[in-house]
């Protein structure tokens, strides 16, 4: 069901895309002066936009929600709208019934413009054009098979629908309506929840499901078409409009600084590159959701601040009366567009409500980040926290532009065409039904410069491509379609030098005997929260998990390396090994402050000699895992390990594994 109302969501993006249209002939016409004749012909073609909602609507959903995208089942929506919406206008439900017109129930003269009926007849279209678009008919109906039998079977179908609304529609609509004069009684409240849930619903693609109440005429409120038609109070229509505009030209691209501000100084060359085209598009045209992505799912605590924010600002608004509004989404051109329309109130006081909304956003993104240490885009562990640089990849030509380019990293992330089910995409995002998203290379997936990756099952997946993820939807549509192969990844120079003949100084048959880290219960590798210690992807060894601070050499060898943040040291052992003590989970964002070296680089060790004293308790504070990992990164030189002791109690001297050497 949750991916059904998603994949409706995304097939909204289609009709709503046009409304911008509609706001640039609106807005123009009441820009200029209203005795000009091209004033009120660019105004009356706005309206011809917005007087057709529904039967968008019905167009979009019919297309979008079908598994075949195909002028057919187009077709089959605009029939399945205009079947009930003839049917059940006002003189025929008189006829029907033998009534007189005057004494049809007032429900029946709303039926017209609906979106509620043009989603359904949408729904319906694509679903009996999935079903039955490949039927093939006996030879006296041929004609009729295949594509032409689904409009066929959507009037009918229709037509029965039509007969239930006959009796159900007056209490469907009556409840529609009370559903949406609740709302507009809660005032400024109602205003408010709908901005924070609005937002809390962003990630799973449902909130152009709760956008169709508010912002369409399903319960009667229809902010967006009766602010562009100029109907309504002054000061009321707008209200479910105007309190997004201080945060998405203002908080939001405010936040977007907070968050480069606290990257790290490795981090911020990339991070503001990042967060400026985020912003920028935030800014501009109202588009969130590059931004949005790039933290709700690393700092989640920071996403529900936004959610809470944007609550905020569109009660305050509201509680204000101060309106303006949009079709697309709340940016620069929304608003300069709405300015003058003659409905707006005090729209100028949106910007000053902006300024204070940038500075609210920035103080509370700045401390939250800090105070919590939320992983924020820039603050991810470098080095030896992340995973491995190899990947799969498509090989690339001269011809490609920058979307191919894109997309045949994705292509390749994904697992290419054998793990690729459904290619699709909203406003920003590519939707993608995999085979197995466990399958996913994120790392190599974000190497294509998008925003952000949303994992919802086993099946699902979204990656946050911007603006233009059209262009990158059909690059990658053609690499599925012509079945692009997709290479495995490419061992380095030193990889392959290491399977073929042992390095140089790795000492061959050799035998080191390593000792628990530290006093604690030892623990199986694979059970590490870390994905890059638990799948070996550095290499194998073994973790403890402390009871206390007092952490000593696993091995007898030299310090090679003692890391800037102070949480890992390298150990190269006389017999070649090279091995790593990594002191807790994704502590490199603690800067060193847990953690007090007690030896130097280039000292000669024995096992039982204390590395390093650490602070247990500021890891734990902080968020952060205390596990120490022992790992042997250079592991093609071993050829067996064998474990003295596993999942116990250990203490200092007790001897864990035995590594040979090949």
């Amino acid at each position: 069901m949750k991916t059904y109302l998603q994949r409706m969501g995304r097939s909204l993006q289609l009709p709503v895309a046009v409304l911008p249209a509609a706001a640039l002939l609106e807005g123009i016409g009441h820009w200029l002066p209203q005795n000009w004749g091209l004033s009120q012909f660019l105004q009356i073609g706005g309206t011809a936009i917005l007087s057709q909602l529904a039967l968008l609507f019905a167009v979009g959903l019919s297309i979008g929600m079908s598994k075949v995208k195909d002028g057919a089942s187009a077709m089959a929506g605009v029939v399945a709208y205009i079947v009930p919406v003839y049917v059940l206008s006002p003189k025929n439900v008189a006829l029907l019934k033998g009534i007189n017109v005057k004494d049809v129930n007032p429900a029946f003269n709303a039926i017209t413009g609906n979106v509620f009926i043009g989603i359904v007849a949408g729904l319906i279209a694509a679903a009996l054009f999935d079903r039955f678009h490949e039927t093939k008919l006996p030879m006296a109906l041929s004609f009729f098979s295949g594509k032409r039998l689904v409009p066929i079977l959507s009037t009918l179908v229709m037509l029965l629908i039509s007969v239930v609304l006959l009796f159900v529609w007056p209490f469907l609509y009556d409840a529609l309506i009370n559903f949406g004069k609740f709302f507009v009684g809660l005032g400024a409240v109602g205003a408010g929840l709908f901005g924070f849930f609005n937002r809390l619903l962003i990630p799973t693609g449902l909130h152009q499901a709760l956008n169709q109440v508010f912002e369409f005429n399903i319960a009667g409120i229809n902010d967006i078409g009766n602010f562009w038609a100029n109907k309504g109070t002054k000061g009321i229509t707008g209200m479910y409009l105007a309190g997004y505009f201080p945060v998405m030209m203002f908080g939001l691209p405010a936040g977007a600084l907070a968050i480069y501000k606290n990257a790290l100084p490795e981090r911020k060359k990339a991070t503001a590159g990042l967060m400026m085209a985020g912003a920028f598009a935030s800014f501009f045209t109202g588009v969130t959701e590059p931004l949005e992505f790039s933290f709700m799912f690393v700092a989640w605590p920071l996403y529900v601040i936004h959610a809470v924010l944007t609550g905020l600002s569109m009660f305050f608004a509201a509680l204000m009366h101060w309106t303006a509004g949009f079709t697309f989404s709340a940016g620069l051109v929304d608003y300069i567009l709405s300015f003058h329309m003659p409905i707006a109130n005090k729209p100028y006081m949106l910007l000053v409500q902006g300024i204070v909304m940038a500075f609210i956003y920035y103080f509370v993104f700045d401390f939250a980040i800090k105070k919590f240490n939320l992983m924020t885009p820039g603050r991810e562990p470098i080095n030896v926290d992340s995973a491995s640089d190899q990947s799969a990849a498509v090989a690339t030509s001269d011809d490609d532009d920058k979307y191919m380019i894109a997309a045949k990293k994705i292509y390749a992330g994904i697992g290419g065409h054998d793990n690729i089910k459904v290619i699709d995409n909203c406003t920003t995002r590519l939707r993608l039904q995999l085979e197995d998203t466990g399958k996913a290379n994120k790392s190599q997936i974000m190497s294509a410069n998008v925003s952000g990756i949303n994992v919802l099952d086993k099946t699902n997946i979204q990656i946050v491509v911007g603006t233009e993820v059209q262009f990158v939807a059909d690059a990658l549509k053609k690499l599925y379609d012509n079945n692009v192969a997709v290479s495995a990844p490419a061992a380095t120079e030193k990889e392959s030098e290491s399977k073929s003949e042992p390095a140089s100084d790795v000492k061959s048959g050799e035998t080191d005997v390593f000792y628990s880290v530290a006093n604690g219960e030892l623990e199986d590798i694979e059970k590490v929260s870390d994905p890059t210690f638990a799948q070996k992807m550095l290499g194998d060894g073994y973790a403890v998990v402390p009871t206390d601070g007092k952490i000593v050499a696993p091995v007898d060898g030299t310090i090679t390396t003692i890391f800037p943040t102070k949480h890992a040291l390298g150990i190269k052992t006389d017999n070649g090994l090279e091995v790593l003590v990594h002191m807790g989970i994704d502590t490199v964002q603690l800067k060193g402050e847990p953690f007090e070296i007690k030896v130097s680089d280039g000292q000669k060790i024995k096992h039982g000699d204390q590395l390093a004293q650490v602070d247990l308790k500021q890891i734990t504070d902080a968020g952060k895992k205390t596990d120490m990992m022992v790992i042997i990164t250079n592991m093609p030189s071993v050829a067996y390990m064998k474990y003295d002791v596993l999942n116990q109690e250990v203490k200092l001297d007790n001897e864990v594994v035995k590594v040979t050497t090949k």
